[in-house]
């Protein structure tokens, strides 16, 4: 193909044809999704510019301006009663709970896992001799 036939291809064109060739794969298929990329984007951006221009986008971000304009008094309302909770209490009560359990259960298995001594006498002498 000549260098004019490759402009003219759309990029899915590109796209698929880079896909069967091997050869020129990698480039076509770079060019190809390249392309749609950026034919994605200009669709999406004149979708934008009409949406504008009929004035549905312009209502939106009117709305959107007036929430945020209106942001910091729901914030003041929200934070403004401070209420006591007794969850930390109730938590930390938990927590302490929980390991004192953990504590016991350590120490019961512990001495469960311990070897009782025996009753024989030692097989060999404790104290050296010199």
């Amino acid at each position: 193909m000549t260098a004019n036939a490759d402009l003219r291809l759309a990029p899915h064109q590109r796209l698929s044809r880079g896909l069967k060739y091997t050869a020129v794969g990698p480039v076509d298929i770079t060019r190809g999704v390249v392309g749609l990329g950026l034919n994605s984007a200009q669709a999406t951006a004149n979708g934008l510019r009409r949406r504008y221009e009929s004035g549905k986008l312009r209502r939106q971000l009117a709305a959107a301006a007036e929430a945020v304009a209106a942001l910091p008094e729901v914030i003041q309302e929200a934070t403004a009663p401070p209420r006591k909770r007794r969850r930390p209490l109730v938590i930390a009560g938990v927590a302490a709970a929980v390991l004192a359990g953990g504590a016991v259960v350590f120490s019961i298995v512990r001495r469960s896992t311990r070897p009782e001594p025996s009753p024989l006498p030692p097989s060999v002498e404790v104290t050296p001799k010199p």
